[in-house]
């Protein structure tokens, strides 16, 4: 039976790279997010490269959702091997540190730090019984270096980023692992980056979602390090200037 990866937060950017990178390698797709039309219409267009994929509705800032959610993918492809979780969209934005209170980060928890433990917590039996399985956590690079101005999201991921090398270094011995890719850039053909085009003064780079799915299957069947930053060397997002 061919592998199963579960792309978290499947969109027009990252989600749909990592979808056809793993898809190339034979693996069977699962997309999740919001918008069942948007994930239907990548299936198809998956199909027609020789990539089966399936959407499935979730709303992922629901963490309790996740069980049911799961079970669903498990009775339609009979397994899950590899999980990536990245679903950040336009719904969620910087906020200066001085201006943070405890409502905007109650907001981001469910969605980029319970939702992906939950998420590990559903499919671990199963890698800890199979002794593989990967966990690949997309994160803002805010997350690894804060930068003034640009707080609440990268207070939330750094929490899940800890989790997922405390993860690695649990269960690398059992054959299972996690790693994190923190981009320092817009995403090409996503949604924030359609969004940012309207604001060409931002200055900041667009990297492309290939080359960031690449990282992913080099991560994953190298296994050599539990974080990869993309570009390497990046500089100060504007706003932090």
């Amino acid at each position: 039976m061919s592998k199963v990866i579960a792309v978290f937060g499947a969109g027009t950017g990252l989600g749909a790279s990592v979808a056809r990178r793993f898809g190339k390698e034979g693996f069977r797709v699962a997309l999740v997010a919001r918008r069942k039309d948007r994930l239907e219409a990548l299936a198809e267009q998956l199909a027609t490269e020789g990539i089966e994929a399936v959407a499935f509705s979730a709303d992922l800032s629901e963490p309790t959702q996740v069980p049911a959610l799961i079970a669903e993918i498990r009775q339609r492809f009979g397994r899950i091997d590899v999980v990536e979780y990245g679903p950040i969209g336009v719904d969620q934005s910087f906020t200066p540190a001085a201006e943070l209170d405890a409502t905007t980060i109650e907001g981001l928890v469910p969605l980029l730090l319970l939702t992906p433990i939950e998420v590990v917590r559903a499919v671990l039996p199963e890698w800890i019984e199979r002794g593989d399985g990967a966990f690949l956590l997309t994160n803002g690079y805010t997350a690894v270096e804060p930068l003034p101005k640009l707080s609440g999201l990268g207070p939330v991921m750094a929490a899940a980023r800890n989790y997922a090398y405390s993860l690695h270094g649990e269960l690398a011995e059992a054959g299972i692992y996690a790693g994190t890719l923190a981009i320092a850039a817009y995403i090409a053909r996503s949604e924030i980056a359609e969004s940012a085009s309207a604001t060409p003064e931002s200055g900041f780079p667009v990297v492309d979602p290939d080359d960031l799915a690449e990282h992913y299957w080099s991560m994953y069947t190298a296994r050599d390090r539990i974080e990869q930053i993309h570009p390497e060397n990046p500089g100060l997002h504007p706003a932090a200037q």
